[in-house]
């Protein structure tokens, strides 16, 4: 009984969903602009990679 009130809910909670359908349209940013979004995926890359190595290469060397 409840396996079943879970699913109604779930399907209806879809069904009141409305979004833009196409590639692109669900993500939290741009992807029209080729440039824009090759920067920030550089720069995003750059920081979440660099950041750490950075910080642990920095804590190393202290003494």
């Amino acid at each position: 009984m409840l396996a079943n009130s879970v699913r109604r809910f779930g399907t209806s909670a879809l069904r009141r969903m409305h979004y833009e359908d196409g590639p692109g349209k669900n993500l939290p940013f741009s992807v029209n602009n080729k440039w824009k979004l090759l920067f920030g995926t550089f720069l995003f890359t750059i920081t979440a990679i660099g950041g750490p190595c950075f910080l642990v290469r920095h804590q190393l060397l202290k003494q």
